[in-house]
């Protein structure tokens, strides 16, 4: 059976390892550690910056995701963004991640503050987009452009 909860304060360091290996498995790309460290501590200690849940298995963690918000004037509800997903490679494949998105679906429908999920994912994930789409999420008509004034390697 896969278990959802919240993550407190006491899950740190697993969401941050699974950070760096998301990081580094998706976009190949080495976080600087202590930078995240300060991230995740930032957001565990203010519901306000976002929420993580985690998976469990059997009490291990096997997968995360952190939930951030984004309000819509046009809708009057604020749609929830699913980022920082990881799951680790040992419960790949046995449903982690569909239990995490339905069950975040499922609180996200429950609330009258919400109209929608929303994530973003790297284009050559492929695994991932299929993942999105067998959940019924499709592609959105937005292209996403940014400027990041923190150049990570």
């Amino acid at each position: 059976m896969i278990a959802i909860r919240k993550a407190t304060l006491n899950d740190r360091e697993i969401i941050i390892a699974g950070n760096l290996a998301m990081a580094r498995e998706t976009e190949n790309k080495s976080l600087d550690s202590h930078t995240v460290r300060q991230g995740v501590t930032a957001l565990l200690s203010d519901f306000n910056k976002g929420i993580y849940y985690l998976a469990e298995i059997d009490n291990q963690i096997a997968g995360q995701l952190m939930i951030t918000t984004e309000w819509s004037d046009w809708r009057n509800r604020e749609f929830w963004w699913i980022q920082s997903v990881y799951i680790w490679p040992q419960y790949r494949r046995r449903g982690v991640y569909s239990a995490l998105h339905r069950q975040i679906r499922r609180w996200a429908q429950e609330s009258d503050a919400v109209c929608g999920l929303r994530l973003y994912v790297d284009r050559d994930n492929i695994n991932a987009q299929q993942t999105y789409k067998s959940l019924e999420m499709v592609r959105a008509h937005y292209e996403l452009y940014e400027e990041d004034w923190i150049q990570d390697s």
